[in-house]
């Protein structure tokens, strides 16, 4: 089998990517692990994403956005950033940014739904289902692969899109800088008796971090991160008891709450991959950057990465080039690597910061976060940033 592009995972950074490449001539080839029932109807898992005006933009000319059930998307207007039992806060908020809400929240269930009913609707990209990658050989011309159901699939190009924990990426020889911040976190929805107002909340307690989501009406999503073995007692709390255990972690600011979904835990690990590129070979979303979701930016940069390497794809195809061609490939690392880079260090060192509980690193935070709510032109930057991405 031959084909232009061969993606590797069917996430919804490789479903966006498939739908972009599509209806443009060349041949795609979408592989996935999963069966075809778990694309077409994806498990919910607890993953909110939060989506800037941009991601929202390129969502709409990928036919994606107008999909989703309207009760599936909800306003994300303003955040707030909190220290400790401090009351006082780091108000961000759209109107600092000339908007009138941030961004919005949606379900990676839905938007992976919504993505892969698009992309059946051009019909142009074949799927291969159920199928692993086994193993690569790369030559001058091309990428040759061995599938797990004994295909053997020859590519120009060859894209990885399969996770933080990308198999392809190794295959590929390429290394990431990984970062295990040594936590787990766990997702749930839960009714609550105070409204959100549609504020985000950032909560960096003492020896645990919350952050709040907001859903549409009083529910929202919950995110507490903790050492492991503290997750596990919370995840065996049946429901009742796990709701009073979040109302008195919330300090009861939220008055009475409820769960009202499965309790869904992830590791806590960030990378980075050392190359984005490599001969006839690119990583686009968590494969080249899997962020912590402190910022809310990991599917953003997802988007983006689909959005560089798509267009230069497209460009290089209209004028008959070479679509593995270095430097086509380096021009995509160099553009990713700028957008990327310096947020993914900054929000590591912020984790860092604002999850040290040592009484100077406390008083620190504080002082930080108090001297950032009169700095007018840094919340205009931090709300253009969460804005556009």
């Amino acid at each position: 089998m031959n084909c232009d592009i061969a993606i590797i995972g069917a996430g919804p950074s490789g479903l966006c990517l498939a739908r972009a490449l599509a209806e443009t001539g060349l041949s795609i080839v979408l592989i996935e692990r999963q069966k075809e029932s778990s694309l077409a109807d994806p498990v919910f898992d607890g993953r909110e994403i939060a989506l800037t005006h941009t991601s929202r933009a390129t969502l709409e000319e990928l036919d994606i956005w107008a999909r989703l059930p309207q009760e599936d998307i909800a306003l994300l207007r303003d955040a707030q950033v909190l220290n400790g039992p401090s009351p006082s806060a780091l108000q961000i908020q759209a109107r600092h940014a000339g908007a009138d809400h941030l961004g919005h929240l949606v379900a990676n269930r839905s938007i992976r739904r919504a993505a892969w009913e698009s992309l059946q609707a051009v019909g142009d990209v074949q799927v291969l289902c159920d199928t692993r990658l086994r193993q690569i050989r790369q030559h001058s011309g091309g990428i040759e692969m061995a599938l797990s159901d004994g295909t053997r699939l020859e590519a120009r190009l060859l894209v990885a899109a399969d996770s933080r924990f990308s198999e392809t990426r190794r295959l590929l020889g390429i290394g990431s800088q990984m970062k295990d911040f040594g936590k787990s976190m766990m997702v749930c929805r839960m009714n609550h008796e105070v409204d959100h107002q549609q504020v985000a909340w950032e909560w960096f307690g003492y020896g645990q971090t919350l952050a709040l989501l907001p859903l549409n009406g009083r529910q929202s999503s919950v995110v507490i991160t903790l050492p492991p073995r503290e997750i596990e007692k919370l995840h065996e709390m049946d429901p009742l008891a796990f709701a009073r255990e979040m109302e008195a972690r919330f300090s009861n600011r939220l008055g009475s709450m409820e769960l009202a979904s499965g309790r869904h835990v992830y590791p806590l690990v960030g990378a980075y991959a050392r190359r984005i590129v490599a001969h006839r070979s690119a990583l686009i979303g968590d494969a080249a950057v899997g962020m912590h979701p402190v910022t809310a930016h990991g599917f953003n940069f997802g988007l983006s990465s689909v959005q560089r390497l798509s267009h230069l794809l497209r460009e290089a195809h209209q004028r008959h080039r070479d679509i593995g061609a270095h430097a086509l490939l380096a021009r995509y690392e160099r553009q990713q690597r700028m957008a990327t880079w310096p947020l993914y260090q900054a929000t590591n060192l912020l984790v860092e910061c604002y999850t040290n509980d040592r009484l100077p690193m406390r008083l620190l935070r504080g002082a930080a976060l108090r001297a950032a709510q009169q700095l007018i032109p840094l919340k205009r930057g931090i709300a253009r940033h969460l804005t556009t991405g």
